[in-house]
């Protein structure tokens, strides 16, 4: 079953004038980046109303310049994981046909390889999880992309308690800004996976 989509401006897309958001952004994509061995990592958060895949948070290669960017929500691999609601891995991009190669030209950097995750949270898709070029054991391993799908869903409870949007949460401090509790209850659901995937098996 395909988990429904919810538009970012209904959960509030992350405000550029909120430090506490952009810091559980930026710090998602950090930790998959450095889990993963990664050359770059970003998250999209999909605007349903817009019918597009905004960039929220970019680690590496792009971070500069991408946050803000938007692109149609039914382009490229991040279109199709978040239409499906499921992860995908490619090894080898320039035989995959689902591969948006313009698109990822117009974002000055062409990855050999990505991974993707849904962030699906109440069965909603809040967007999508991409590492690229990733270590090439985590492209070859099926259970890397079981850790990454397990990543994405943590990381989308935590936006759901940044955005104060589950039920028994509280209400948003006034502004829609993240509270300090629940700016705290975020960081440290990725902080306890990130220890938990960094321990050896």
């Amino acid at each position: 079953m395909t988990p429904r989509t919810e538009s970012v401006s209904a959960a509030g897309t992350v405000p550029s004038a909120d430090p506490h958001r952009r810091e559980l952004l930026q710090s998602i994509v950090d930790v998959a980046r450095a889990i993963f061995g990664a050359a770059a990592s970003s998250v999209f958060l999909l605007d349903e109303e817009a019918d597009e895949l905004v960039f929220q948070a970019v680690s590496g290669q792009g971070e500069e310049f991408l946050v803000g960017r938007r692109f149609p929500a039914g382009r490229g691999i991040a279109g199709w994981v978040a239409t499906s609601g499921e992860p995908m891995v490619v090894d080898d991009l320039t035989t995959d046909s689902s591969f948006d190669r313009a698109l990822a030209e117009s974002t000055e950097f062409v990855p050999h390889a990505l991974m993707a995750a849904p962030l699906i949270s109440d069965g909603r898709v809040l967007g999508v999880l991409e590492v690229l070029d990733p270590s090439p054991r985590a492209r070859t391993d099926i259970r890397e992309l079981d850790l990454l799908a397990m990543f994405a869903r943590q990381a989308a409870a935590a936006l759901r308690v940044a955005a104060c949007v589950p039920a028994g949460s509280g209400a948003p401090e006034p502004g829609g800004r993240l509270g300090p509790r629940q700016r705290a209850d975020a960081l440290r659901l990725l902080d306890s996976l990130e220890q938990l995937l960094r321990e050896p098996c």
